[in-house]
């Protein structure tokens, strides 16, 4: 079992297989330049699934592949089967932007892919241009309806922004309940990467402009779940995921580990240490060590918290997959 240095129970591995994106989205990257990383600082996905045993051993049992974009690296499908091979049984999922989704869902199926989160901000071309500075729309929905006909289960995770898609939410939810799946709508995350002028809804905001047409219960958030969850009264769940709330780390049970080897204990602060050196050695003893200090130094809590809500991240999601 991992435990951290508050005693909450690790068992959730993120993995940023890539940094590179093919969006350039505002509240993400907007002004980031089309470069990548040298293909030699990367991990290869044999060194990244040498940690990946080990996490697993350890007590992950569920392990979410990020970027960046993860489509964009080449054969993931190969990683994927990496996994679900040595773990069969673990919940293995992947958060995309689904352009690059419609050629290679049944594969990532076949490989032992379980779930994915999709991020849709909009069902407005125009608009999807504009927030990705990309014509995306399409080819996101076209790799939506394709994870879906491969069987997997797909979640929708939407950014809440004001001035930008907050009259859609309403139309966003009802698109997701037609088609089978839950959205989660993600309160936008400061950071010194976005564009500046973007303003992001509140929960409660959120919740106000769904309420106009919709009565909604509330259900106990589960203690490990980033999402709380909501209910309209034809059973319909959807959730929020709200950083800047006080009990959002309460239950944190994440570390991330990114495409060059860095183990990142939270989101939020620059205190990664890096096992690049150690897997390329295939080190597993040096590893485990720098690992054991990453979760004893993982921090109780981010500076999104009530109170906070001007705070900004340094960090650049695209490196950690948010």
């Amino acid at each position: 079992m991992l435990v951290d240095g508050h005693g909450r129970v690790v068992d959730y591995l993120r993995i940023s297989v890539t940094q590179r994106c093919n969006f350039r989205c505002k509240y993400c990257m907007p002004t980031t330049p089309f470069s990548w990383v040298p293909r030699e600082n990367l991990l290869s996905f044999e060194e990244l699934f040498e940690f990946v045993k080990v996490a697993i051993d350890g007590g992950v049992n569920k392990i979410r592949i990020t970027g960046g974009e993860p489509l964009v690296r080449k054969d993931l499908e190969k990683f994927i089967k990496m996994i679900s091979g040595y773990a069969p049984n673990i919940d293995l999922a992947m958060t995309t932007n689904g352009f690059l989704l419609a050629p290679i869902a049944d594969r990532l199926k076949a490989a032992g892919l379980k779930r994915l989160n999709l991020s849709l901000d909009t069902l407005v071309p125009e608009r999807a241009l504009n927030l990705a500075q990309k014509d995306v729309l399409a080819s996101v929905l076209a790799g939506y309806d394709a994870a879906l006909k491969a069987g997997l289960k797909v979640k929708l995770n939407t950014v809440a922004l004001k001035g930008v898609n907050d009259d859609e939410l309403i139309s966003l939810l009802e698109f997701a309940r037609e088609n089978g799946s839950q959205i989660r709508f993600i309160e936008y995350m400061e950071n010194s990467h976005a564009d500046t002028e973007l303003v992001g809804l509140k929960s409660s905001e959120i919740l106000a402009i769904i309420s106009q047409k919709y009565k909604i219960k509330n259900i106990d958030k589960l203690p490990s779940a980033p999402a709380t969850l909501y209910e309209l009264s034809d059973g319909y769940k959807f959730g929020i995921i709200d950083p800047h709330k006080h009990d959002f780390c309460e239950s944190c049970n994440r570390i991330r580990l990114s495409a060059e080897g860095l183990l990142i204990p939270c989101l939020y602060h620059e205190d990664a240490l890096s096992i690049a050196k150690a897997m390329r050695a295939r080190d597993i003893e040096a590893a485990k060590q720098i690992l054991a200090k990453v979760l004893a130094n993982k921090p109780k809590e981010n500076r999104w918290s009530v109170g906070a809500e001007n705070e900004t991240s340094s960090r650049a999601f695209y490196h950690t997959g948010g």
